[in-house]
C-alpha cells in the first residue's frame, strides 16, 4: 500500500487529491496537512511514501520545505501539482532531486500512475511544464526566489541561512541581488514587485 500525504493551503483549489485517488486499491491517503512552518514535524508521524503538494504556493516557496522533507523523511517522494499558466509554478532550470512536477489538472489515472512511479523511485517532470519553463524569461535565479520567499514569510537572515544551509553573508548577498535586479527600493519593495510579476504567492 502506497501511503500518500496531501499538502494544501487555506483555499480550495480544484478537486481534492483524496477524491482523485479514491478507489485505487494500492494507494491510501493517510492525511491532509496545511502548508505551514511545522509541516514536516506533523508529516513524520504519518509515515508517507509520497507527499503531494496541491497548493497555490510557488516552486521557490515549496523548495525549502522539500529540502526539509528530504533531510528528515528521506524515503518520502515529493510531487508538486502546478498550473503552467503561472510562471512561478514552473519547474526550476537547475535540477532539484527533491521535487517532481505534474499538472494540476492531471487526470485521476495520470495522478495515480505518477504516484506509483514516484513510490518506485522515479522522478517526474510533465513535458508541458518542462517546455513552458524553458520558454519563460526569468530575471531572478531559483535560489534568489527561495531566499526572497522565506523573507516574505517573515524569516530573518539567520533563519533563512539555517533553513537553506547558507551563511548569513550569502543570504544578504542574495537579497541585495534581488533588490538590484528588480530595481526595488528595499526588500519589501522587492517582495511586492516579485509578487506582482507572479513569482511569489
Amino acid at each position: 500500500m502506497i501511503r500518500i500525504l496531501v499538502v494544501r493551503d487555506g483555499g480550495y483549489f480544484g478537486i481534492p487529491v483524496r477524491t482523485l485517488l479514491g478507489g485505487q486499491p494500492d494507494i491510501e491517503v493517510v492525511g491532509t496537512l496545511a502548508f505551514e512552518h511545522n509541516l514536516v514535524d506533523a508529516a513524520i508521524r504519518l509515515l508517507p511514501a509520497v507527499a503531494v503538494f496541491d497548493t497555490e504556493y510557488m516552486v521557490s516557496q515549496v523548495l525549502p520545505v522539500a529540502a526539509e522533507f528530504r533531510a528528515r523523511i528521506p524515503d518520502c517522494s515529493l510531487l508538486m501539482l502546478c498550473d503552467p499558466t503561472k510562471r512561478g509554478m514552473l519547474p526550476p532550470r537547475r535540477r532539484t532531486g527533491d521535487l517532481s512536477f505534474l499538472l494540476k489538472d492531471a487526470s485521476p489515472a495520470l495522478l495515480a500512475d505518477s504516484v506509483r512511479r514516484l513510490a518506485a523511485g522515479e522522478r517526474i517532470v510533465h513535458p508541458r511544464l518542462q517546455v513552458a519553463s524553458m520558454n519563460t524569461e526569468r530575471g531572478l535565479s531559483t535560489r534568489e526566489l527561495e531566499v526572497l520567499g522565506l523573507a516574505a514569510e517573515g524569516d530573518s537572515v539567520a533563519d533563512i541561512a539555517d533553513r537553506l544551509y547558507l551563511s548569513g553573508g550569502t543570504v544578504r548577498n542574495y537579497l541585495s541581488n534581488v533588490i538590484m535586479k528588480t530595481g526595488a527600493r528595499n526588500r519589501l519593495d522587492a517582495i511586492r514587485i516579485v509578487r506582482r510579476d507572479g513569482w511569489l504567492r
